[in-house]
């Protein structure tokens, strides 16, 4: 009973916030919604110290295996962590929402509540069609969420894109898990998969065309998700207008869950059938695009969704490793890239009450007086550039060995160059912002920013009046994720690698599944506490400093060039060009990104057929 309540609590509270939300006083509709997530992390929390020892299934309407027409809530280590995280995430966005919207009305509640009930069940789902529809759910509630300043143009635009293209992604989702349905006649991921090893689809341990397409089309409304390149395009305008505790559920779970989704699939279902080294080669693509595009960015949170695109395609390559030691590596990442950027973003939003804007040569200097928010944004970056114990230095150095005896000496590079750009894209922001000297006092400007006048970068505020002090509400929430961040690498590697090693088992995802039995599948521990590891992390830091303070010189150097009216060099022509290239290529236009989608299930279904 335990995984229906927990997918029962939020949605039961959803429902009499929905109904009875606008005559209850502010303070009870906070409470209602704060109690439920709390709820929901406990019970996950639970589940958790359960799933390594006790089956964590449970058969919906009583429809158990034997029907052959019953669905499955499954609850492995991982994905009870997983939704673990979801329910923390959301109790951060909810507790910074006190005081930051002081004019929501319950609707938001409602709606950040089904959000959560669809991502918990999408993750502890054991059967594709319901995947499908916990997936659609979720898109649904996520377009309303990022549309819900409705009355601005940009809003509805960038919720417009997110919604076509999450649909787009979901109908060839669908398409595929008919394509399975047509071969075995089974909905189910542990049962489909039984069929699909057992009735020998293809010769080698690779499944035939029907099974490849199967997987190809369901892994893009999944890739769509996860915003791997090229599918990531909404990602950056979608954040851009969404409210700020809703990017913080965005970029710390949702994109993320779309990794999980591929790994979900393909370990209980495709597993030897297809393989996966497509995926690392479209996750490499993300963490090189979205690493640069972050450097290109001065809006700050379309600067934080370009990181996400980086550090979900670090994940992506960790799940295409194939093994259980880089899926353990994979989890540390998660975890801690969940907290960083959960707090990153609640630190912008700040920002964003504090002076109506998120530019950040509009902000350059105006954070002085914001020392929590400013060390936020520090310490952010250090997280980002993978600073020992977090979770991303765990991540790093455990995918490093996994990637290693793959022979994929890539992906030490390509981690390095994508955490040093991110990170020291934060870090310009936290020299300019918090470090730099305010607009109105720098004499050689005369008050304005040559090329960024002031107000070209004004938003409205996302919630009235402005704070002069930050409220607890609004600071705890954020230091406490990015503390769990950076302690996340101290959690134990035995359990982490023996909860990969079951994820990766899939004739014991079966066994649990169809039989009740927890497997216990061999498992090494994952040790991040390496000599490479710790060399990793020095130079990915020194590269982000050495980034952020070429971007702040080169920028003083740019404003002196413009005051004395002196052209810029060749190098900087050229510099300027690429960039003007790649922000052409994010136009905006909802049939450039459907083009491209188009164009990334060609690239995904021919890459999966070579490899």
């Amino acid at each position: 009973m335990i995984l229906q309540i927990t997918v029962a609590v939020p949605v039961l509270t959803a429902a009499l916030l929905a109904t009875a939300g606008r005559w209850l006083p502010r303070l009870a509709v906070d409470l209602a919604a704060v109690l439920a997530v709390a709820a929901v992390a406990a019970l996950s929390a639970l589940t958790l110290t359960r799933a390594p020892h006790h089956a964590q299934v449970t058969w919906l309407g009583g429809w158990g295996p034997a029907t052959g027409v019953g669905i499955p809530l499954v609850a492995d280590p991982l994905a009870a962590g997983l939704a673990l995280i979801t329910a923390l995430l959301t109790l951060a966005a909810l507790l910074f929402t006190w005081r930051y919207f002081t004019e929501v009305q319950a609707i938001f509640h409602t709606l950040m509540l089904l959000f959560l009930a669809a991502m918990v069940a999408y993750v502890y789902t054991g059967d594709l069609f319901d995947a499908f529809v916990f997936f659609e759910l979720m898109s649904v509630v996520a377009f309303a969420l990022t549309g819900y300043r409705s009355e601005e143009p940009s809003t509805v635009h960038g919720a417009l894109n997110f919604g076509i293209i999450q649909s787009i992604g979901a109908y060839l989702t669908l398409a595929g898990i008919a394509l399975v349905y047509a071969r075995t006649g089974e909905l189910g991921m542990a049962t489909a998969g039984r069929h699909l090893l057992g009735t020998g689809t293809g010769t080698g341990g690779h499944g035939d065309a029907l099974v490849t397409a199967a997987f190809v089309l369901i892994c893009t409304g999944y890739l769509v998700k996860a915003s791997a390149v090229p599918f990531h395009f909404w990602l950056a305008d979608a954040h851009a207008v969404a409210p700020t505790p809703v990017c913080v559920l965005f970029s710390g779970i949702m994109v993320p869950l779309g990794v999980y989704g591929i790994a979900r699939t393909y370990w209980a279902t495709f597993a030897g059938l297809v393989p996966l080294r497509a995926i690392a080669v479209l996750g490499a693509a993300a963490a090189l695009l979205g690493a640069v595009m972050c450097v290109l960015q001065h809006h700050i949170k379309r600067l934080l969704a370009y990181s996400t695109v980086s550090h979900v395609g670090l994940l992506l390559v960790g799940v295409a490793a194939h093994g259980p030691g880089a899926l353990a590596g994979t989890a540390y990442y998660l975890a801690g890239h969940a907290g960083v950027k959960g707090a990153l973003f609640l630190a912008a939003g700040a920002l964003l009450n504090r002076h109506q804007t998120v530019d950040e040569h509009e902000l350059r200097g105006r954070g002085r007086g914001m020392p929590v928010t400013g060390a936020t944004f520090l310490l952010g970056a250090l997280g980002l550039a993978g600073l020992p114990p977090s979770g991303l230095y765990a991540g790093h150095a455990v995918t490093e060995h996994a990637a290693e005896e793959l022979g994929w000496w890539w992906f030490t590079p390509l981690a390095i160059a994508a955490s040093a750009l991110t990170a020291g894209a934060v870090l310009r922001v936290w020299l300019g912002v918090f470090r730099g000297t305010p607009a109105e006092e720098d004499p050689a400007r005369g008050g304005q920013d040559a090329g960024h006048p002031a107000g070209g970068g004004h938003e409205d505020p996302e919630t009235r009046p402005t704070l002069r002090n930050l409220p607890w509400t609004m600071l705890t929430p954020g230091l406490a994720l990015l503390l769990a961040a950076l302690l996340a690498g101290l959690i134990p590697g035995g359990p982490v690698g023996a909860a990969a090693a079951m994820f990766t088992d899939r004739d014991g995802y079966a066994a649990l599944v169809l039989d009740g039995r927890v497997p216990h599948p061999y498992s090494v521990p994952a040790d991040p506490w390496t000599a490479s590891g710790v060399a990793g992390f020095l130079v990915t830091l020194l590269l982000a400093a050495l980034i952020a303070v070429h971007a702040v010189r080169r920028r003083t150097a740019e404003r002196a060039a413009e005051r004395a009216d002196a052209s810029p060099g060749t190098l900087a022509r050229a510099a300027t060009a690429t960039a003007a290239r790649l922000h052409a290529l994010h136009s905006g236009h909802i049939g450039d990104y459907a083009a491209w989608l188009t164009a990334g299930v060609a690239v995904l279904a021919l890459l999966t057929v070579r490899f």
